[in-house]
């Protein structure tokens, strides 16, 4: 476990965002890629509210302090949140459709709510056709999000990139598998496994040696493990990453690769730090850990592909709660 850090050894961490408009806000950072300085073509930010990918088994046990159907649709809020939060952006926004109903959730083939995160899946391709970018920033939503953008990057720039998938869990469930939420399934997706109707919508895969779990240390279900080793992926846990990001930089040298998409599942932070997401993952990363594996991931390639997921902003929503029957609201 890594040690814990006082408010006073934190200053940095908490620097303010620049203020919309300003001249910061294009600041330059040596050795990073931003803005428009980022390569030629479109930046594309994705919006997408998804929240169908996750499980109920998970809603349930995991955010039982909400009435279902509020904790099942946090991952919306939490991509409200996100959007107000981050710096502007420069360069266009797309926001993906999703669905706010109860249709299209039932089982299909072990998979919850296949029909609508299915149709959902080829809104965001057609989204992502349309605009044809160099670069995706997508904000989530539930992991499930990053199948499209990064199935697009394969299909835009082949063997040259590699994925970097920080999240506490491996995310390569199948149908046929344990658990029924898609948001589970998405490495196993991306590398060219699982349900076929799903496979058939992605404009490419990507080999398995070019995939990273990174800070990725919850293997409750052996045959995820199993999966893991059988499929040769790469694995680099916690406490591979604690002081410096050396096993991270090696593997993305020995791809050859020169372009990086990195999916961040908020969860990777330690939950006794700060709870982020669903569950309270405990012994993932610290902040300041995350924050320093990926500016020097960004070091060691060019960010094409970057996704926020998994965020579900506890306090706004219970804050919902108290404001829903307030007058004037409407």
């Amino acid at each position: 476990m890594a040690a814990r850090h006082s408010r006073r050894t934190r200053p940095s961490l908490y620097r303010a965002m620049p203020a919309r408009g300003s001249p910061r806000g294009r600041r330059r950072y040596p050795g990073r890629v931003t803005g428009r300085e980022a390569g030629d073509g479109v930046h594309l930010r994705l919006v997408w509210p998804q929240w169908q990918g996750a499980g109920s088994s998970s809603v349930r046990a995991l955010a039982s302090e909400f009435p279902f159907d509020v904790a099942r649709r946090g991952y919306a809020v939490g991509t409200a949140v996100l959007e107000a939060i981050l710096p502007p952006h420069v360069g266009p926004t797309a926001v993906v459709p999703v669905a706010t109903g109860d249709d299209g959730l039932e089982l299909r083939d072990g998979i919850e709510a296949k029909t609508v995160v299915l149709e959902q899946l080829r809104s965001a391709l057609t989204l992502l056709d349309r605009h044809d970018p160099s670069r995706i920033t997508t904000i989530g939503g539930d992991c499930s999000v990053s199948m499209a953008p990064f199935a697009w990057l394969s299909a835009k720039y082949g063997a040259d990139l590699a994925i970097l998938w920080i999240d506490t869990h491996p995310d390569i469930d199948t149908g046929q598998t344990a658990y029924e939420g898609y948001h589970a399934m998405v490495v196993s997706g991306l590398t060219g496994r699982g349900d076929p109707d799903l496979l058939a919508a992605l404009p490419s895969t990507i080999a398995t040696d070019r995939v990273a779990l990174v800070g990725t240390h919850d293997w409750s279900d052996p045959a995820l493990a199993a999966a893991a080793e059988q499929w040769r992926l790469a694995v680099i846990p916690p406490d591979a990453l604690r002081h410096d990001s050396t096993a991270l930089l090696d593997w993305v040298h020995a791809t050859g690769a020169s372009k990086l998409a990195i999916h961040f599942d908020v969860d990777t932070v330690d939950a006794d730090e700060v709870r982020f997401g669903l569950g309270a993952d405990r012994g993932g990363l610290t902040m300041e850990q995350v924050r320093r594996v990926v500016a020097d991931a960004s070091g060691a390639g060019e960010v094409v592909g970057l996704t926020i997921a998994e965020y579900i902003p506890r306090q706004v929503m219970h804050l919902q709660a108290v404001l829903a029957d307030f007058p004037l609201m409407y």
